[in-house]
């Protein structure tokens, strides 16, 4: 079992970038992953990553490895999920990731009643707006919003989450407020949802004469959609959101939709997960009791 555990640490140590990072995964601290990689080390008597002072990647020979490890640690993840199958009682850990908005105002709401109903399995949650790779950060479940077209994985489609485009009453007084999308190309602040390999570099509008793309302009840009709505309600400019993630905004009166007659495309939102997860009965009940939830709060 230790040299087990050793090789789950390796493995997420080799997927986070980190030995803290892979090991707080884990719920180990820095220094027992870092005694884990070195008795792993010491037993294959081969030096597994390059170290410096601000950086850690794998040798040749780590690369080697972790092929091999992750093959393990998925072998064995995929028997126990057999067992657990037949016993009608799953565990294990599920990684999970969401945007971040999504995720804290629709996805971990619900995670508690899940543990409650299947206290032996433990939901990992991590947020963030950049794109997540699946098999390099080692997630299990990914919820998406927007395209859902990555056909490496399963997917799962939740709802068409309707977009708006908003902004504070004080912004629309000084501004003005756009009659026609043109408009906002010449005299408005639009802020952006931005970060490596964003997609979010247009706006997509429907009109009469069907979708119309625009590229939007701003002076600031954020890769965090929150920010992006504190900037509207201060005041800053013109925001594209979802609109569940404003509707307290919009009903307050604090925000004001902007451009009704030609709003954004929606956006779809679902889950992804690689093919063989699905064969796993915990992956299956989450994404299952997910899929259910998640809709009838977007649909409210």
């Amino acid at each position: 079992m230790p040299y087990l555990e050793s090789l789950r640490v390796f493995v997420r140590v080799v997927e986070l970038g980190s030995i803290t990072s892979g090991g707080r995964d884990l719920r180990l601290t820095p220094a027992v992953a870092s005694n884990r990689i070195k008795e792993l080390e010491g037993r294959l008597g081969a030096r597994l990553f390059n170290r410096t002072t601000r950086n850690l990647s794998p040798t040749e020979v780590g690369k080697v490895f972790y092929d091999h490890a992750r093959k393990v640690i998925e072998a064995l993840e995929e028997a126990e999920a057999v067992v657990a199958d037949f016993s009608d009682h799953p565990r294990g850990t599920i990684r999970v990731t969401a945007p971040l908005g999504v995720g804290r105002r629709i996805i971990a709401p619900l995670i508690p009643a899940f543990s409650d109903a299947y206290p032996d399995v433990d939901v990992r949650l991590r947020l963030s707006d950049r794109k997540v790779d699946l098999l390099e950060d080692g997630m299990d479940v990914a919820f998406v919003l927007g395209e859902l077209k990555d056909s490496n994985f399963k997917l799962r489609k939740i709802a068409d989450c309707d977009r708006v485009l908003v902004a504070a009453p004080d912004y629309l007084a000084r501004a003005g407020i756009p009659k026609t999308p043109d408009d906002l190309l010449k005299s408005h602040n639009c802020l952006l949802l931005r970060f490596p390999r964003s997609p979010e570099y247009f706006w997509t509008l429907q009109t009469d004469k069907g979708p119309r793309k625009i590229e939007a302009k701003g002076r600031f840009d954020a890769d965090d959609g929150d920010v992006l709505t504190q900037w509207a309600l201060e005041g800053a400019g013109i925001a594209n959101k979802v609109r569940f993630d404003v509707a307290q905004y919009l009903n307050s009166g604090d925000l004001v939709e902007v451009l009704p007659d030609t709003p954004p495309l929606p956006a779809a939102f679902g889950c992804l997960y690689p093919h063989r997860k699905f064969q796993d009965p915990k992956i299956r009940l989450f994404v299952d009791y997910m899929s259910g939830e998640c809709r009838q709060r977007i649909n409210r």
